[in-house]
């Protein structure tokens, strides 16, 4: 069987990423970049705040905007991990995120256990 190359592994990741915040959140983000780094793997989103946050921040909701961040990414946090595990065939130690409402752009850092 052959392996597949990393950046095979991060152009899959991040189609998949792409897919799921399309499929779950309504809107895909504009560009999604991933990256390996050992046992690690940051992703980055542009463009990845929806429309209803969107509404929000311009109504002057910003609280009530970062608390529906806050939930979409617990919602969308055990999906990611299933995906990345199944694309890695590692386990995910951890998946933290974090979303700047005012730039549109979120972070994915992962943390997959050794396998030696």
């Amino acid at each position: 069987m052959i392996q597949p190359t990393l950046g095979q592994l991060e152009t899959e990741i991040s189609d998949q990423v792409k897919n799921l915040y399309n499929q779950r959140l309504g809107q895909p983000p504009s560009q999604i970049i991933c990256h390996f780094f050992d046992n690690e793997i940051v992703i980055s989103l542009e463009n990845s705040v929806t429309p209803v946050e969107e509404t929000l921040l311009q109504g002057g909701y910003d609280n009530l905007a970062e608390q529906v961040r806050l939930y979409l990414d617990k919602l969308i946090k055990p999906q990611l991990k299933k995906i990345i595990e199944e694309i890695v065939g590692k386990p995910v130690l951890d998946l933290m995120t974090n979303t700047n409402l005012a730039t549109g752009r979120t972070g994915i850092i992962v943390v997959l256990k050794s396998i030696i």
